[in-house]
């Protein structure tokens, strides 16, 4: 409508109060008033461009480009794009923008003295005229959008920015809207340009341009700059274009820059300045597992509002992000929350139970929990929950085996073995091209000794998998291995270290060590653990020159020094064993200058003692493995075989030791094997030979169970 601020509708005798335009007029955006709208729409329905623009400048008194100006937004609400576009070239823009400039920086300084007495003179441009100006452009920039040319609109549009920011360099002042429609024009065209550019496929541009709209403070709404600021990070996260940030002591990826938005953002909704937005959540939990700052997401988790996320929901996700982290725990104990007698009376979350069975599959300790979980999902599966049943078969049949490896009782251990074999069989069944399943059956099947059935299965896995991991051809190994194979197993290995990425390579290299050992290779094993830690030492001096990547790399980071540690302990053991005992010291103190308080580490140095008749360091040393922890059962084991040395006075204490390691393990060959040699030592031949049987059946299976 051609209505003034004040909502005075225009005369058309009124004299003309500048030689350029209408100081006093205002051209909003929404074309002519209610009253006139329907006389000039009719009056230039059939009239040639010309005729239309000439009619306008004697009826309004206004100059050529406002005319011009006028004409097009007509057009352009009509919906006649080309004619439009054909009005708004025939308005010199590059010529008119150092008067708009101009214009801006005296109305502003106007602004700020005109409690002096000054005035504006009056050949500046009115700020109506560059408002009429500036939505022209913005209108000539959506119309080559409509027309699909996005990226002369983006110039176009580009235009405006380019005339703003020279006015205002620090950004727009409060006010300036109150008296023309600048800062709504404006504030359309900083959101439309990295659209444009975005359709564009110039997607580097569209970067600029975000950064470029939240660098200076331009009175943009806070829930229209939040969504600015998330737009920006979610084309950071996803548009695949590094772009890095002009500024010093900015942001050195774009993932970095990603989180900080985000965080802002989380930070506006936790004071209740922009709404709760669920992708701003989405997109901080995606950057942060990036980078592995899963104890950093459990904190947003956490800081969301109440009514967010039901409480089942929190503790879930909370769950997820601690088992993310490491802290399986933590993890669990939130988990049993969503079983606990709070959430009785509310809907069972069942992925809060599916998430429990997996932990608990991980840890033999908590198998009967897993075994809970996974029931509890199966009760309560439904034809709409169907693709959890076999994944929960799966988690079920491991936490049985699980529970048969730590079970006391030969009865009670067939039945939860036979549970675990009829579980996988069904998560095979349900999932027969998981080979993640077909793996646990595999896995399952060698530790039952069933190792034709393993032996297929892993074929099949590795087979599933195309050969792209390594997981097939690490059980493939394992199962050759456990048919004393040892050669063959190698050589498997050995093929899959050319396929193995860099950790999964470190692991591929101690079970080949593991293996050389088997074969009674020391020699050789020294040299595979050489390679090894050599890969680990090359690994961190580049991350020594990157420091700022190291935080990206934290979960490699802790899986490193967790294969580097085992293999100084390794190393301790193999030279302990061919008695280069100045050797095995050294590696013992690698390994405890990485982790002082790991058991197995105090556990070799009483190992060493041992090998040198110090029974009494030993004692020690073991009692040192026991204090931290009590555990520990190779420790226990060591202990009793001290004490059987000291005399059979103190056979009685061993036999407690050793029956408590196999309370704790009952597939401890060692601890059968010194049952047996105290029983053949006290004359009770018949119960050695049976421990001496026991031992001889779980000794074929060792090297498997210490690779894993």
């Amino acid at each position: 409508m051609l209505c003034a601020c004040s909502g005075e509708q225009f005369k058309f005798d009124e004299p003309q109060q500048s030689p350029e335009s209408l100081a006093t007029r205002d051209f909003s955006a929404s074309g002519l008033s209610s009253r006139t709208v329907g006389d000039w729409e009719s009056k230039l329905e059939d009239i040639h461009v010309d005729e239309a623009e000439s009619t306008l400048k004697e009826a309004l008194s206004l100059n050529y480009e406002e005319a011009r100006a006028l004409l097009g937004r007509l057009e352009y609400q009509r919906g006649n794009l080309d004619a439009a576009l054909q009005v708004f070239q025939g308005i010199d823009i590059k010529a008119l923008t150092p008067k708009m400039i101009k214009a801006i920086v005296e109305r502003i300084h106007y602004r700020k003295s005109r409690s002096k007495g000054e005035i504006v003179p009056p050949s500046v441009m009115s700020m109506h005229s560059v408002s009429l100006f500036v939505e022209a452009i913005l209108l000539k920039a959506n119309s080559l959008e409509e027309l699909g040319h996005h990226r002369e609109a983006a110039k176009e549009c580009r235009i405006i920015l380019n005339i703003v920011e020279s006015a205002l360099p620090n950004g727009m002042p409060e006010g300036i809207g109150e008296d023309c429609k600048l800062e709504e024009m404006f504030h359309k065209a900083l959101e439309l340009l990295p659209a444009l550019w975005s359709k564009a496929g110039l997607l580097d541009e569209a970067i600029a341009s975000y950064r470029r709209a939240l660098v200076r403070p331009w009175n943009l709404d806070p829930q229209n700059l939040a969504g600015m600021q998330k737009e920006l990070a979610s084309m950071l996260l996803y548009s695949a274009v590094e772009a890095r940030h002009p500024l010093p002591a900015s942001p050195q990826s774009n993932i970095e820059e990603a989180i900080l938005l985000l965080l802002v953002l989380m930070s506006k909704v936790a004071c209740g300045e922009i709404k709760w937005d669920e992708e701003i959540m989405d997109h901080l939990t995606y950057a942060l597992s990036i980078v592995g700052q899963f104890e950093l997401l459990a904190e947003h988790v956490e800081q969301a509002l109440p009514g967010v996320y039901t409480r089942a929901e929190r503790w879930y996700l909370l769950a997820l992000c601690y088992s993310a982290a490491g802290q399986n725990e933590a993890a669990l104990n939130l988990l049993k929350k969503v079983s606990g007698c709070s959430e009785s009376k509310n809907k069972p979350h069942i992925p809060s139970f599916l998430l429990g069975a997996k932990l608990c599959s991980q840890d033999p300790t908590h198998a009967q929990e897993g075994i809970n979980f996974a029931r509890k999902v199966l009760d309560l599966a439904d034809h709409q929950n169907q693709h959890f049943i076999g994944q929960t078969h799966k988690f079920l049949g491991i936490c049985y085996g699980n529970a048969a490896r730590v079970s006391l009782s030969d009865s009670e251990r067939f039945l939860l073995h036979t549970e675990s074999m009829n579980s996988l069989n069904n998560a095979a069944l349900n999932r027969n091209e998981d080979p993640e399943v077909m793996y646990s059956l595999g896995l399952e099947n060698m530790v039952q000794r069933n190792l034709g059935a393993a032996f297929d299965n892993a074929i099949v896995c590795s087979e599933m998998m195309a050969g792209n991991t390594v997981k097939g051809w690490k059980l493939l190994a394992l199962v050759v291995s456990a048919e004393q194979r040892f050669r063959d197993a190698q050589t498997v290995v050995e093929f899959a270290l050319d396929v193995a990425g860099r950790i999964e390579k470190l692991e591929l290299l101690r079970l080949k060590a593991f293996l050389q050992i088997a074969q009674e290779q020391p020699k050789q094993a020294i040299e595979t653990y050489r390679i090894l830690l050599s890969l680990i030492q090359a690994q961190r001096d580049i991350q020594a020159k990157n420091p700022e990547q190291t935080h990206i790399f934290k979960s490699e980071v802790l899986a490193e020094r967790n294969l580097e540690l085992a293999a100084w302990q390794d190393l301790a053991d193999i030279y302990t064993k061919i008695g280069s005992w100045g050797d095995a010291k050294i590696c013992v103190d690698k390994a405890k200058l990485i982790e002082f308080h790991s058991p197995r580490s105090w556990h070799s140095t009483g190992m060493l003692f041992e090998c040198q008749s110090l029974h009494k360091e030993a004692l020690v040393s073991f009692s040192v493995s026991l204090s931290v922890e009590p555990d520990y059962v190779p420790s226990i084991v060591a202990t009793a075989e001290v004490l059987m040395k000291l005399g059979t006075q103190s056979f009685p204490i061993a036999r407690s030791f050793l029956m408590h390691a196999l309370r704790l393990d009952p597939t401890n060959h060692e601890a059968w094997l010194n049952l047996g040699l105290i029983s053949k030592m006290e004359g009770s031949l018949k119960q050695a030979a049976e421990f001496f049987q026991a031992a001889y059946e779980l000794k074929l299976s060792a090297p498997i169970l210490s690779a894993m």
